[in-house]
């Protein structure tokens, strides 16, 4: 058995984690550079506010409504998500971390303790709630789709009171029914377009399909979810989410930048994010692309572009660093009001299979990156290279940004008895 616990409306609800003034307000978190509406609680879901759409456009009513706005706190993100994930160890020792918000549990082997895991399931909900404030749901199946059905119910419908357990045949028929053909996982949006031709019009109707012929008209992985729908577990953590083939960090900038510093900085940014990436997925990097370039809606829009070779795959934020630095000449143009800035990192390989340069040694220095990103990971992103500079008048716009209540001192909530 397996189970997805996954926390509701993550980033509005993470906002009101310390703001208790929060707690029965309308919530909106928008995306970089405050342009769109991301995440919502609750009581902004009441509203009608639409996801996704421009904030100038939904402005007015936020106002008329007293809908609380805040920028994407991500520092405060990660760490809430680090906090969860930890506390999830207690319920069970083999899980995988999907993404900040969600996490599969494998139950197997935990019915000498958990009888009922239903129970379990609500005993997860009241430690997260009681250690973070956070409000998840817990979706339990014998795969990992049909966990991510039952967590989909857990939300949706309110008898299941945030835990859903798939445990008969009848039960899951009757939660597939309900459920559209896109909210299951693994059929993206232009799979879902085609299924109504085929008379699939929900969940149910998708599970009776054949597997041989959903692999002859979509592809495998198609066919491993209507497997999966029918209880025939073929997903693995390894499956569930394959090493990324490429790595960007793109951004575009608060406020224009016409610079050689400044342009500079934000390339070493973006570098030193995308390495940390790298070094998660334990990947090494043999070619590197950089970019800049100008608004498309500017009179005459400018881009540059380059790409650097490494002689030796890294992963190393230093070496990356050093080539961006080297290459800027490249993609500055004195003149251009640059937007927007992006790194990717190009041909990875596993670092456990590295192939070396007999002339050309390794400038890498992994105990150094290990010991970086362990202080960052603890005491949120205090050390970063010099050429990221320090004060960053080009960074992203955050009007609506709270403070970073676990990962700065000065932001320490004060308690007063």
């Amino acid at each position: 058995m397996f189970a997805l616990v996954d926390i509701n409306g993550f980033y509005a609800y993470a906002e009101a984690v310390f703001d208790l003034s929060l707690r029965h307000r309308p919530i909106i978190v928008l995306t970089n550079n405050d342009g769109c509406v991301c995440a919502m609680n609750r009581q902004a879901k009441a509203l009608n506010i639409p996801r996704f759409a421009p904030y100038f456009k939904v402005k007015q009513q936020c106002e008329r409504h007293g809908v609380a706005v805040r920028s994407s706190n991500y520092e405060l993100y990660a760490d809430l998500s680090n906090k969860f994930s930890n506390l999830l160890t207690q319920f069970c020792s083999d899980m995988h971390v999907y993404s900040i918000d969600e996490v599969f549990l494998n139950l197997s082997g935990m019915t000498k303790l958990w009888p009922d895991l239903t129970l379990l399931g609500h005993a997860i909900r009241r430690c997260i709630w009681t250690q973070l404030r956070l409000p998840v749901c817990v979706g339990i199946a014998n795969t990992l789709t049909l966990a991510k059905a039952a967590n989909h119910a857990a939300k949706k419908i309110p008898e299941y009171q945030g835990v859903c357990t798939i445990h008969s045949v009848k039960q899951r028929q009757a939660i597939l029914t309900q459920m559209s053909p896109q909210d299951v996982w693994g059929v993206g949006r232009r799979i879902a377009k085609r299924l109504p031709l085929l008379a699939v019009n929900n969940a149910f109707e998708l599970a009776q399909m054949n597997p041989h012929f959903a692999r002859a008209h979509f592809n495998i992985d198609m066919a491993n979810t209507v497997r999966e729908l029918n209880g025939d577990a073929v997903k693995t953590w390894d499956k569930v989410r394959a090493d990324k083939q490429q790595i960007f960090s793109t951004r575009s900038f608060g406020e224009r930048v016409t610079d050689a510093q400044s342009l500079n900085q934000a390339l070493v940014q973006h570098g030193a994010i995308a390495a940390k990436k790298a070094r998660e997925q334990g990947s090494l990097c043999h070619t590197m692309m950089a970019f800049a370039a100008s608004s498309p809606f500017d009179d005459k829009p400018r881009a540059f572009k380059h790409f650097h070779h490494f002689h030796v795959a890294t992963n190393d934020t230093t070496v990356i660093a050093n080539a961006l630095t080297d290459n800027l000449h490249k993609l500055f143009q004195p003149g251009v009001p640059y937007y927007r800035v992006g790194v990717g990192l190009l041909e990875l390989a596993n670092e456990q299979h590295q192939q070396l340069d007999m002339f050309s040694g390794s400038k890498n220095n992994p105990a150094l990156m290990q010991c970086i990103d362990t202080i960052n990971a603890r005491f949120g992103q205090c050390i970063t290279v010099a050429g990221e500079g320090i004060t960053k008048p080009w960074s992203m716009k955050r009007n609506f940004l709270s403070p970073q209540y676990t990962t700065r001192w000065q932001h320490i909530p004060k308690i007063r008895c």
